[in-house]
């Protein structure tokens, strides 16, 4: 038997560990499961290179519970350990390295939860037991060895008669962690951190039942047989390679993922890289709302197919945040701070080859089938957009696919849109000015005004629309977007050949001066336009800018100018050659306030701006009108 102290300065490290070291106290399970499981790699690879003349066979981790002992067992058949090998392994480069760890990092480490990159993992065990026992068989012939240590510096090692090969760890579960002896608690972790292990994991049994003989008879009860009940799936989708997978392959492995999903994915996209980095991955597409934070978290993070984190900022480019599937990387280190991930030189690679795979992946779907693609635009556009604009290598090759929708359900290009629209659309200055709307509801007059002219309207509905149309305006020269009800259609795109009023300089003053009489100033300025004389009588807008700059600062950005907290201020457009604009001039001063308000509240009801007391007060006066 060996007693002995485990050389560390600080007089008791465990109660350091349990405070500084983790941060989440469930991590000792996925700690001790990647034990076992390296374990059992190592020892497949001794054996296939003749290393090792143990044989291999179907080697399983097992987790057990021993609810009236407080225990919890860990047991692997993998390679094993000597008692010299449990002495410098356990107890002078796992304890060292923790030693290092707190006196560099225990002021921030509670936080940072740096652990599987010190090589600590064993002493995760502490953070719920009050002791610890490890019996060992290495895979040569040393005899078996039994560790144990309750958790103060000290330790036994005694030789053990287990004869069979490989690690049994015994955890003494602490009364302050008693809730890991649920069943429940313990398939929950294994099922968050262990799914995918590439070692199966028995966790108790289950009944399996038999199949049915050809020859039974007709009472014939179905017979039941007791198997492992394994909890994971040691060989998941993205561990094998694109051409071994058919769609149903990828679409079950979605519902592995994400049991509690009911869409299906629009479609998925398959990492594979092995230089200058190892990563694999699958990401999927699910249909998407408008409500980008509703979206993010669902990407599964793995190193060597262990669950490390669902917040993959900084790993996944911040636009692809809103997928879902899974991203398994050897580079990535294990469970690390944020601050640390963000200055890894790998992971910033990492980034950029995903942004370039799903480019690439985007541009083959739209060659391959546009039609399927256009279909599936408005449940994808709000990821691309956003990705067009906060990644420069995204917005570069984003012009191969990325779509501008019509109202009328028609797709373009920007490179389309330019050719399509440049004959009609392009205004005196030689600018092309491109018509979108919002809400193809709300602003159906404007739209109907545009399309009698023979233009062409988009509908860009997104909630980031401002930010992007100022970005596509400043890198494409001579393109300006206007929204269909930001002014007059012929003031939006002005041609050469110009309306001419019916009106007099001095009757256009005169109408102006008595309109303002009635509308209030503080939130609408009064501009008289010479337009067809079929055109609205009075049309309210708002100036493009202002509206647009509002936007961008209540979705984020642009807000500089404060405009957030701007006063909301219209033009209200009034048609001098329309029939209403000469009535006003003949009428009489009462009549005269009567049709301007009967008017401007016609103008708002089409905009969508008659609300509360003002709407119920013109509804009364229009049922009064027809008495």
């Amino acid at each position: 038997m060996t007693t002995g102290k485990i050389n560390v300065s600080v007089e008791n490290i465990f109660p350091l560990i349990k405070k500084f070291l983790y941060s989440d106290h469930e991590i000792f399970l996925r700690e001790l499961i990647s034990n076992a499981t390296d374990a059992t790699l190592k020892l497949k690879h001794l054996t296939d290179i003749g290393e090792s003349k143990s044989e291999y066979g179907n080697p399983i981790i097992e987790v057990k519970i021993d609810k009236e002992g407080k225990k919890i067992h860990i047991i692997d058949q993998g390679l094993g350990m000597s008692s010299e090998e449990v002495e410098k392994y356990i107890n002078q480069i796992a304890f060292s390295g923790a030693e290092e760890f707190l006196e560099k990092y225990k002021d921030s480490a509670k936080d940072s939860g740096v652990i599987g990159h010190f090589g600590l993992g064993f002493y995760s065990a502490f953070m719920v037991a009050s002791k610890v026992e490890l019996i060992t068989k290495s895979h040569t012939d040393a005899p078996a060895a039994h560790w144990t240590c309750d958790g103060s510096p000290e330790f036994t090692l005694v030789p053990n008669d287990k004869t069979a090969r490989g690690t049994e760890i015994i955890l003494h579960i602490a009364e302050d962690s008693l809730d890991f002896l649920e069943e429940s608690k313990i398939k929950g972790l294994l099922s968050k951190y262990n799914k995918f292990m590439p070692i199966p994991i028995k966790f108790g049994t289950k009944q399996e039942a038999l199949p049915k003989p050809e020859d039974a008879p007709d009472d014939y009860k179905t017979e039941y047989i007791e198997v492992d009940n394994i909890i994971n799936n040691p060989n998941p989708a993205w561990t094998k390679q694109p051409s071994e997978l058919s769609d149903a392959d990828y679409k079950s492995f979605y519902r592995e993922m994400y049991p509690m999903q009911f869409d299906e994915p629009l479609f998925n996209i398959h990492l594979n890289v092995d230089y200058p980095f190892n990563l694999t991955g699958i990401l999927y597409f699910p249909k998407l709302s408008a409500d980008l934070q509703m979206q993010k978290d669902k990407i599964q993070l793995y190193q060597n197919q262990v669950y490390v984190t669902d917040n993959v900022e900084g790993i996944v480019p911040e636009f692809l945040t809103m997928l879902k599937g899974v991203i398994d990387s050897p580079d990535i280190p294990l469970n690390v701070s944020r601050s640390y991930l963000q200055a890894d030189g790998n992971v910033k690679k990492i980034s950029n080859y995903i942004t370039r795979k799903v480019a690439d992946k985007l541009k083959s779907l739209f060659n391959e089938n546009r039609e399927d693609f256009e279909k599936k635009w408005n449940d994808i556009k709000i990821v691309l957009e956003y990705g067009m604009l906060s990644e420069p290598k995204f917005y570069e090759k984003s012009a191969d696919f990325v779509l501008y929708p019509t109202v009328d359900d028609k797709y373009f290009t920007l490179s389309e849109l330019k050719e399509n629209l440049k004959e009609i659309q392009t205004d005196k200055d030689g600018k092309l000015v491109v018509l979108y709307a919002s809400n193809k509801e709300a602003q159906h007059s404007y739209i109907q005004a545009a399309k009698d002219k023979g233009y062409e309207v988009l509908l860009l509905d997104s909630p980031i629309v401002s930010h992007l149309i100022q970005k596509l305006e400043s890198d494409n020269e001579n393109l300006t977007f206007a929204r269909v009800d930001g002014d007059a259609i012929d003031r939006l795109i002005q041609k050469e050949d110009t309306q001419i009023s019916k009106l007099s300089d001095e009757e256009k003053e005169t109408l102006k001066t008595s309109i303002e009489t009635v509308v209030p100033k503080e939130k609408y300025s009064v501009q008289l336009e010479a337009m067809d004389s079929n055109a609205a009588p009075f049309m309210i807008t708002q100036p493009e800018f202002m509206r647009r700059m509002k936007e961008m600062s209540q979705s984020g950005g642009g807000g500089m100018f404060g405009m957030g907290n701007f006063p909301e201020m219209y033009n209200l457009i009034v048609n001098t050659n329309s029939e209403l604009a000469t009535n006003l001039l003949k009428a009489d001063e009462n009549v005269k306030s009567e049709l301007v308000k009967q008017a401007l509240d016609l103008a708002k009801l089409s905009q969508g701006l008659l609300k509360g007391e003002e709407l119920t007060a013109f509804v009364k006066r229009s049922f009064e009108a027809i008495k």
